[in-house]
């Protein structure tokens, strides 16, 4: 096995890092995590692993009748999705730059560093499109249940971000493989929406701790227990936000191969099933012949020949791989390369000159706006592959000629 075994708390923590930063802080906070009553086996470490409040990226935790809502985060049913074409890239090489214009012309794209502002500049649409309304009108009924009985957990014009991207790691990418031909990508999850929701069920799950005179090694790794007042609330809350993240890709997606349809003129086809996988998230799931909740903090899901992506960095390779189905990591892997520099870090630490280096090649944002989301903010992506060979096998290699990010 490829995994180190770390001295946890009331079980073990298994961390696939070899080769790749472990700091201390994100051991400290697993530590945290492996004391509380309600997990299950042991807690498994992917080799994206990054501290941040509560529990760390890149973990696995699998807990007996309960949930942390810190440990899902705010960003409920955050994930990835990518699609291959039938282009290669002499079809879309000559136009990279037209077709990343085309792109946040169909997608709304918050920004502040772009020459020819569109209406799109504020991340929201001013105009809901028909398929975005078609869209809503199926989920309405359910954010109404939500927000009906939890006022505090509402968000204002829920319905605009459906269909966008988002801010901060989220990004659009035209990929080329290692066959030559063109894939969409983009990151992005459930917006307002489910910041909202995992804010407000987070602070519940703290007064419920300390209604019931519960002491935990971190007030972020509260729970909501089954039968617990909030537990059926947050559950139903949480699958709105994971449903609406995943048709949050899946029409940004075919905004995006309208809209390059159009401006490439070409009738390209679309492989059947595209890869839509979500890296914040909770399931209920068996493992060793147990139902557990199993909470993949900036992990994706890898059972026997299950596909999922795995992205480097704006300058650098992303994988779709396969999984191989190890029990071990609750048949999971990593979610990315993973940060080795905080945002502020990166801010002040990568120069401009840098960044341009380290994005040559690639239409992108080159301004100090983007500097935290530099390759060299980012681990090596190679090394996280390598780490967790014996979760996933490689599939494709993408690289990116276009980068559009929030």
């Amino acid at each position: 096995m490829a995994y180190e075994e770390v001295l946890g708390g009331n079980v073990p923590i298994k961390a696939w890092t070899e080769g790749v930063k472990f700091e201390e802080h994100a051991k400290a906070q697993l530590r945290y995590v492996a004391m509380l009553p309600i997990i299950f086996r042991h807690v498994a470490v992917m080799p994206d692993v990054t501290p941040e409040r509560g529990s760390t990226v890149g973990s696995v935790i699998p807990t007996l009748k309960a949930v942390i809502p810190a440990a899902v985060g705010v960003d409920i049913g955050c994930g990835m999705m990518a699609w291959r074409t039938s282009l290669t890239s002499h079809q879309v090489s000559d136009s990279a730059q037209e077709l990343h214009d085309a792109i946040l012309d169909a997608v709304p794209v918050p920004t502040d560093d772009r020459k020819n502002r569109r209406k799109h500049d504020g991340g929201s649409w001013e105009e809901v499109p028909t398929d975005v309304s078609n869209a809503w009108a199926g989920m309405n009924p359910g954010w109404r249940q939500i927000v009906g009985r939890h006022g505090r957990a509402s968000a204002k014009d829920v319905h605009k971000q459906l269909g966008t991207l988002g801010g901060g790691n989220h990004f659009i990418e035209i990929c080329i493989d290692e066959e030559d031909r063109v894939w969409f990508m983009l990151h992005s999850g459930s917006r307002k929406a489910g910041n909202a929701i995992g804010t407000y069920f987070i602070e519940l799950a703290r007064k419920d701790m300390l209604r019931q005179n519960i002491r935990l090694p971190n007030q972020d790794l509260a729970y909501l227990s089954e039968g617990s007042d909030h537990f059926n609330e947050y559950i139903f809350a949480m699958n709105w936000a994971q449903d609406f993240a995943s048709i949050n890709r899946d029409l940004m997606m075919h905004n995006i191969v309208k809209a390059i349809r159009k401006k490439l003129g070409v009738k390209f086809m679309m492989d059947e099933g595209a890869i839509n996988c979500h890296h914040n998230y909770v399931a209920k799931e068996t493992h060793f012949g147990e139902e557990v909740y199993v909470t993949r903090k900036g992990a994706v899901s890898a059972r026997l020949g299950q596909l999922g992506i795995v992205p480097g960095s704006m300058g650098t390779e992303s994988f779709i791989v396969r999984g191989l189905g190890n029990e071990e990591s609750f048949q999971s892997c990593a979610h990315g390369a993973g940060r080795v520099m905080s945002r502020g870090d990166a801010g002040q630490r990568i120069t401009l000159e840098q960044h341009r280096r380290d994005t040559e090649g690639v239409i992108c944002r080159k301004d100090r706006g983007v500097v935290d989301e530099s390759p060299s903010a980012y681990k090596e992506v190679n090394a996280v592959m390598h780490a967790q060979r014996d979760l996933v096998e490689k599939v494709h290699t993408l690289k990116q000629i276009v980068c559009i990010k929030g």
